[in-house]
């Protein structure tokens, strides 16, 4: 894509909300036409597909069965002009109780193939959850992963956000991912170096469009008891320091570069802090619970006092680790702007399609 077409993408004017929705209904009718098989669920909670156990309908929740259902899938959606969504298993995204009637999520949970490379590499597709890798790694004797096993996220969300734990990130392990890229309908096979991995982001998540479908993680041999044993440590770290029987995304900020998010929390008294459902965990002030019934908004409101407090008291701006929904919530009234989280409904601005 030269510089002219690009220009001329970004300055397009915008679609019409109405013939967006019109596209949008005539996109779902063609799937469950030519693709019957598929799970096709309309107006769905996302209460349900999120570990915040928070949310409202999306028009469409499609979980094709395999990369080639997949791939067809967003074909569809492209001649319609649908942009959709990727979710992985919602372990790090704040849906709103409102619902998103606009938006088309296609989720990787039935994508679970996963096998050896040769002695130690492994192939996993993205639905594969991190827990299931890196047992699968253990069980191979393959060691890398160990910091990966209690992380509740999958393979593609792990690696479109470079997941990481107990000083371990996904990008010491991966050797290449491959991706569709939506707008051209192509798959790429990218390197590591390629992914442009770095603090929770990667390319993937910069420039959007990118939908990973499958991952080569290249490891070390090792043996199987120690790399079990490692394991175990780090879960019971996890289950003594953090709030596993509590709803939550995970950690809800960045580690602030010379700090860390928690203790600066902490430090600032928000521990326990609450706003209708949504608590600062008494366990973990990294953490932001649902204690029961917390609305979107309990969670957001909490999100920006704490945001704004360690900001006027430590002068750090904190950057949501969580992503926020939909698109037009802000971070920008307290401290230095930090840009929003956005999901595009409809063909919008592209960028270059990955190197091949």
């Amino acid at each position: 894509m030269d510089e002219r077409e690009k220009n001329e993408i970004k300055t397009e004017a915008p679609e019409d909300p109405e013939r967006c929705r019109r596209n949008l209904e005539k996109a779902i009718a063609a799937v469950r036409e030519t693709l019957p098989g598929m799970t096709l669920l309309e107006n769905e909670p996302m209460s349900r597909h999120s570990s915040f156990r928070i949310g409202g309908p999306v028009r469409a929740y499609a979980a094709p069965e395999d990369v080639s259902s997949l791939s067809h899938l967003c074909s569809i959606l492209k001649e319609h002009h649908i942009a959709p969504m990727m979710l992985g298993n919602g372990t790090n995204i704040l849906f709103p109780d409102e619902g998103l009637p606009e938006l088309f999520i296609i989720s990787t949970e039935k994508l679970q193939r996963m096998f050896l490379l040769g002695e130690d590499a492994i192939y996993a597709e993205a639905g594969v959850s991190l827990s299931k890798l890196a047992s699968f790694a253990q069980q191979n004797g393959l060691a890398g992963l160990e910091f990966a096993s209690g992380i509740p996220g999958s393979v593609g969300g792990g690696a479109i956000m470079n997941a990481g734990a107990y000083g371990g990130e996904l990008k010491d392990a991966i050797e290449s991912v491959v991706c569709l890229y939506v707008p051209d309908q192509r798959l790429y096979e990218l390197s590591n170096e390629q992914c442009a991995f770095s603090y929770r982001t990667s390319l993937f998540k910069k420039m959007g469009g990118c939908l990973v479908l499958s991952v080569v993680f290249k490891l070390a041999k090792g043996d199987g008891e120690a790399i079990s044993a490692k394991m175990r440590e780090l879960n019971e770290r996890r289950r003594d320091k953090q709030p596993l029987d509590l709803p939550s995304a995970g950690s809800a900020f960045k580690r602030p570069e010379g700090f860390y998010a928690a203790a600066l929390i902490d430090e600032c008294g928000l521990k326990g802090y609450t706003v209708g459902g949504a608590q600062v965990s008494e366990k973990h002030a990294g953490f932001v619970v649902n204690t029961g019934g917390a609305t979107s908004h309990d969670v957001y409101e909490l999100m920006m006092h704490v945001r704004s407090t360690v900001y006027e008291q430590k002068g750090v701006a904190l950057e949501p680790e969580i992503i926020l929904l939909p698109p037009d919530y802000r971070l920008e009234d307290f401290g230095p702007a930090v840009r929003g989280n956005r999901v595009s409904f409809v063909s919008a601005a592209e960028d270059d399609a990955p190197a091949q």
